[in-house]
């Protein structure tokens, strides 16, 4: 065995299964040392929506015996309970990499990857700029994150039609949206609920988080841009270097494929599905249930279009299931996390020790150390307005008596949650990689410096924001 073997055998991170039940293992073991405790809780309307919100000066810490240390046996029923309760997000992962298996497969994202390289030529870096400021509005826009889960597997198929890799496919739209949802400018999951809790007028400030915006969204082209440049001219660079891409395709694969009155029926069914996607999730607030509803009748539609027989259908479908069955199961053995604090009952007892520890420390410390307590809750409590609800009453009038400003604490709560969930296991990252076809470990990988660097952007955006007294 070479050095070069030697050193990276040496350094090889273990697989992601082994650092999320270790995870649960070191909660398990605080189930026995941090006390119970909990907030009291008050229902208020917040943008039109009931929500149960934290009170703060509220929390007291409970009985010994309130709550359920985990033992043992009680860390492998965590793994059990944590994919019960994240069931809906499991079969969500397999659906919507299944179905999507199953509209490559029947070579309609082929020919018309093929006909979008003969329209835009070499223009690579130009697209890869457009499309990501693109999905980066709309997530910073809209709050647009699982709507656009039906483009990836195209992005990630055109951008190695151009000669980059798969990975530069996702970090096109991974990056681009997550980052941009970060970034909220006029989001209505991450602003609007803050600052309605903080009771702030809404979207004041604007113009500084459109310079947020523009900040970390241009970092991430940057980032984007140079990796690109260097698979291109090097292919041996790319992370995902002798990886069959389920994606991929030469030039050669592309002169098979010709758009013709089937492939064009089935690109039509992803167009007309994605549409009525998009207005459900927004304007009807569909979930899950609805979101596998559509995916697999567009993908029914599709096979028959394509003339697959049933037995063709279904053996398409358990490939997708058994290539995806890795990350779905993640997010599962990731919600072991919640379980044990919950039985503990010790998510508030948490909270509100990180809360304390910031009140002896000037605001500008203060204020990055909120950044870190916001991104260390986004683990547990990964949606953005559950954390919101739990967190933003507590931390708003802590930040008055801090001397900061709320729309500052609003701030800190959306920049640490949304990119977090570019790398935490509970968050829908693990489904992206699955349409991507790419290992979270990977990923994590890959983006892991890049988050680095957004992060110290981030405290940055906070001090500038802080010191201009806003």
């Amino acid at each position: 065995m070479s050095n070069n073997e030697k050193a990276k055998k040496k350094f090889q991170l273990p697989d992601t299964w082994i650092v999320v039940f270790c995870m649960v293992v070191i909660v398990a073991i605080l189930s026995w040392i941090i006390p119970p405790g909990t907030y009291q809780y008050e229902t208020v309307e917040i943008n039109g929506s009931m929500r149960n919100l934290a009170i703060e000066g509220s929390f007291e810490y409970l009985e010994e015996g309130s709550g359920t240390p985990t033992g043992f046996l009680g860390v492998f029923s965590a793994l059990y309970r944590g994919c019960v309760n994240t069931a809906s997000t499991i079969f969500m992962v397999l659906t919507c990499c299944s179905t999507f298996r199953i509209m490559v497969q029947t070579g309609a994202f082929h020919a018309g990857i093929g006909v979008l390289l003969k329209k835009l030529g070499k223009s690579g870096p130009i697209l890869i700029i457009i499309m990501m400021i693109i999905f980066g509005l709309g997530g910073s826009v809209f709050g647009m994150l699982s709507e656009f889960f039906g483009f990836y597997p195209l992005v990630v198929g055109l951008a190695i039609a151009m000669g980059y890799d798969a990975m530069v496919g996702m970090a096109i739209l991974a990056l681009g949206a997550y980052v941009g949802f970060a970034a909220g400018t006029l989001n209505p999951y991450n602003v609007m609920i803050s600052q309605g809790i903080a009771q702030v007028e809404l979207f004041t400030n604007l113009w500084y988080r459109w310079v947020c915006f523009a900040v970390m969204v241009g970092i991430c082209i940057i980032w984007v841009l140079w990796y690109g440049a260097k698979v291109k001219k090097d292919p041996s660079k790319s992370i995902v270097y002798g990886i069959k891409n389920m994606h991929s395709f030469s030039d050669g694969d592309m002169d098979q494929y010709k758009l013709d009155k089937k492939t064009i029926l089935v690109l039509i069914d992803l167009l007309v599905v994605l549409c009525i996607l998009a207005v459900g999730l927004l304007k009807y607030g569909w979930g899950n249930s609805q979101l596998c509803g559509l995916f697999i009748a567009m993908s029914i539609f599709a096979a028959v279009v394509s003339g697959w027989s049933g037995d063709k259908y279904v053996a398409e479908f358990v490939e997708g299931v058994k290539g995806m069955a890795w990350g779905a199961l993640i997010a599962g053995i990731a919600g072991g996390i919640m379980v044990v604090m919950n039985d503990a009952l010790i998510i508030d007892t948490i909270i509100h020790f990180l809360a304390e520890l910031l009140k002896s420390a000037p605001n500008q410390i203060s204020a990055q150390l909120m950044l870190l307590v916001q991104t260390a809750i986004n683990l547990p409590i990964c949606s953005s307005t559950g954390q919101a609800a739990v967190t933003m009453p507590i931390m708003a009038p802590l930040g008055d008596a801090l001397n900061i400003s709320r729309d500052v604490t609003c701030l800190i709560y959306q920049l640490a949650g949304g990119l977090t969930d570019l790398i935490y296991p509970v968050s829908n990252i693990v489904i992206v990689c699955g349409l991507c076809d790419i290992k979270y470990e990977t990923w994590l990988k890959w983006v892991m410096p890049l988050v680095g660097i957004l992060f110290v952007a981030e405290m940055a955006l906070v001090s500038v924001f802080l010191m201009l007294g806003l």
